[in-house]
């Protein structure tokens, strides 16, 4: 785990990722420096999976400066130009069609001077957010089995052990068009982030993850994102693992304070938000 310190805020951020104990090579990508918190789980097989996480997570790197929150317009073009560079990528390889998830948390300012964190989503890799008592996902997955489920064809039971629940509806490098879901919650210490691939929640149900962030205290040798990622490789770490915990420091310990009220989705800056915005 490591604390990072940038323009007045303080946040404990702690990030892992593995290739699981079935896949022979790691096709998760993972950025955690502030402002960007990110994950991006690479679909296609092991040289397009990897070249499509690893180009999204490149480009958003290279397009947001270190150490400053960023804009949510700066946020959203960055995104749309890693889907760019993807294509192109893939593109020029001759290896065919590969995509790659997109999802985290990234500290916005905006024109006024408010704080939020803003929270994007494409695909089925997830943003969590915990209160000390409850994990509540936050994003909403591009998935057909999430489909379905919104449609009452399926139920959560079913929809785990359907044949077809690793097939998402969005990802980045499949289209040139790309819909992001995209919107804003207040900035402050009050609440703990997670962020993962599906190799992640593909092993842990919800009660499993918030006994994990109840009980888990921060040594200098296993971090909270250790704890996530060990589990989810001894319940059997079928899939690529990926996870980052992001914990605001409260006032007193840092300056990262409360400035918002609610959630606002970007509506605004036509893109998307998820199917049931958290309050």
């Amino acid at each position: 785990m490591f604390e990072q310190f940038a323009s007045g805020a303080s946040v404990n951020v702690s990030a892992r990722s593995e290739s699981g104990r079935v896949r022979p090579h790691n096709e998760d990508s993972v950025l955690a420096r502030f402002p960007l918190f990110l994950v991006a789980d690479g679909m296609g097989g092991h040289f397009r999976g990897d070249l499509a996480s690893s180009t999204a997570i490149r480009v958003i790197d290279e397009a947001i400066d270190p150490g400053s929150p960023t804009t949510p317009e700066a946020v959203l073009a960055a995104v749309r130009a890693a889907n760019r560079a993807i294509r192109r990528s893939i593109g020029g390889s001759g290896i065919g069609v590969s995509g790659t998830t997109l999802t985290g948390l990234v500290a916005t300012v905006a024109d006024n001077g408010d704080r939020h964190w803003m929270v994007l989503n494409v695909g089925d890799s997830r943003v969590y957010r915990w209160n000390g008592r409850s994990l509540t996902q936050l994003t909403v997955d591009h998935s057909l089995v999430q489909e379905l489920m919104d449609a009452g064809l399926l139920t959560a039971d079913q929809a785990s052990r359907h044949p077809e629940r690793s097939t998402i509806t969005r990802a980045l490098g499949v289209n040139d068009g790309l819909e992001i879901d995209a919107w804003l919650l207040p900035y402050d210490a009050a609440h703990t982030f997670l962020i993962c691939s599906d190799g992640v929640t593909k092993e842990l149900e919800t009660a499993q993850l918030e006994l994990i962030l109840a009980t888990h205290r921060d040594d200098e040798s296993r971090s909270l994102a250790d704890a996530i990622v060990e589990a989810a490789l001894e319940a059997g770490g079928r899939d690529n693992t990926t996870a980052v915990v992001v914990e605001g420091v409260r006032a007193g310990e840092g300056e990262l304070v409360s400035t918002g009220t609610g959630a606002r989705d970007l509506g605004e800056l036509g893109d998307t938000r998820p199917r049931s915005v958290p309050r």
